[in-house]
This record gives structure tokens, sequence and C-alpha cells, in this order.
């Protein structure tokens, strides 16, 4: 089993009930693909360190999963990088 950290950050212009179901879509995606989540956390509406696409804030989320494989993992990329409503993501290797 892999263990990987997923950050992403959502566009702050949707409304709360927008942000919720942008953020359970892409835990979907990832339970679809055979990934398990172990934690979520919601972090809130932050300041950026710099502005992104004109947004100078977002609503930053992170998953804490559990995979055999990439497939979850590409495809988390795959559709976040389509989505408008996510600005940016980061995919990071947790070592044990």
């Amino acid at each position: 089993m892999r263990n990987y950290e997923i950050m992403f950050i959502v566009r702050p212009t949707l409304g709360e009930d927008e942000v919720k179901k942008v953020i359970k879509d892409f835990g979907k995606i990832l339970t679809d693909n055979g990934a398990k989540i172990i934690n979520e956390k919601d972090m809130g509406q932050r300041e950026l360190a710099y502005e992104i696409n004109d947004f100078k804030s977002g609503f930053y989320y992170v998953y804490n999963i559990e995979t055999n494989d990439d497939k979850a993992i590409n495809e988390f990329d795959r559709l976040s990088l389509i989505s408008k409503d996510i600005i940016r993501h980061l995919i990071t290797k947790e070592e044990k």
C-alpha cells in the first residue's frame, strides 16, 4: 500500500454548497478508483501567496489516502487539471 497526501484549492467564487459538492465529487473519484481515504481536512478559505488565475484566495482541502496502484492518483490529477473549480493541486507521496 502506498500513502499519498493530496492538497487542492477550490476557487473562492463558489458558494458553500458548491464547494462541498466539488470536495465530495473529487473524494468519490478517489474511492471509485480503488483508493481509501484515511483522513480529510478542511482548512478553510485562505489568502494565496500569489495570484492564480486572477484569484487572491481559495478554499484549501487535504486528503490523506491509501492505494495499491496509481489509478486513483492519475484520475484525480487528470480531472483536477480539467476542472475549472480547482485552481491548484499538489499530490505528495508519503514515505513511511
